[in-house]
């Protein structure tokens, strides 16, 4: 990306064997970073850096469990050591339990709380511990996944017709992603650190026709998003093009909130 300048930074990226983190993980890498991919399975992490290295690209696998505080602390330690840094945290795991994806009626309290408590509090947890070693070292820059169900309220209509739905838990934790990154952006004030978020609209894996159809007719031009979409904004955070960009949320949707 032109103009876009993150040769040697270490960025480390949670979930980055899954389908957005992979993108980004290549995308960081062929910008000249060092992506550090951090996930809980190992064979397709490793695959994945392996297939970045074959490319001329830096690249590390490893293993994080962002709900362990010592598998946090663990990572940092380690790429300190090896790096003598980390330049940044791009939170983008996605745990849920195996009943995730309920309708409300059927979603229960238990249910509710674990998918909230892994997803919301593991960012908040690899954010806190990111946060005070990027206190320590002087400078730092983490980028948060939210998402558009985070800003605006869900359009039931476009799941009519399909088993799909929006899942309660997604709303809550992507709208308070938004604001945890507005919270740590203040916190963080006059240390040098930065925290923004990223909103993507809908990004396409198999969906039914009827379903792409109604979320296309929200949108201006393309409908449903490539996960590559998302990289160049991604990028531009990472960058000392945003450095004065903080606190913020980019929705990148095609549209589709207006």
């Amino acid at each position: 990306m032109n103009g876009v300048d993150i040769d040697n930074k270490v960025v480390v990226i949670t979930g980055a064997a899954g389908r957005i983190g992979s993108e980004y993980a290549r995308a960081v890498a062929a910008a000249g970073a060092v992506a550090v991919i951090a996930d809980t399975s190992e064979e397709n992490g490793r695959k994945l850096a392996d297939e970045i290295i074959a490319n001329s690209g830096k690249a590390d696998f490893e293993l994080l469990d962002i709900t362990s505080k010592e598998s946090v602390q663990r990572l940092i330690t380690v790429l300190t050591e090896r790096y003598g840094r980390v330049d940044a945290l791009v939170n983008n795991a996605y745990p849920r339990n195996k009943r995730y994806g309920a309708r409300l009626e059927d979603v229960t309290y238990e249910d509710f709380c674990d998918n909230v408590g892994t997803h919301l509090g593991g960012y908040f947890l690899t954010s806190q511990q990111f946060g005070l070693h990027f206190q320590k070292q002087g400078y730092g820059n983490i980028v948060n996944m939210a998402s558009i169900y985070g800003v605006v309220a869900p359009r039931f209509e476009v799941y009519e017709g399909t088993r799909m739905t929006m899942p309660v838990e997604y709303a809550a934790i992507k709208s308070a992603v938004i604001h945890l990154t507005k919270y740590l952006a203040k916190y963080f004030k006059g240390s040098n650190i930065r925290v923004n978020c990223i909103s993507p609209g809908g990004i396409l894996d198999a969906q039914p026709v009827e379903f792409l159809d109604k979320y296309r007719a929200f949108s201006l031009s393309k409908g449903m998003l490539d996960p590559q979409d998302l990289t160049g904004t991604l990028l531009y955070l990472l960058s000392d093009m945003s450095k004065f960009v903080n606190g913020q949320n980019i929705v990148v949707d095609d549209g589709w909130a207006l």
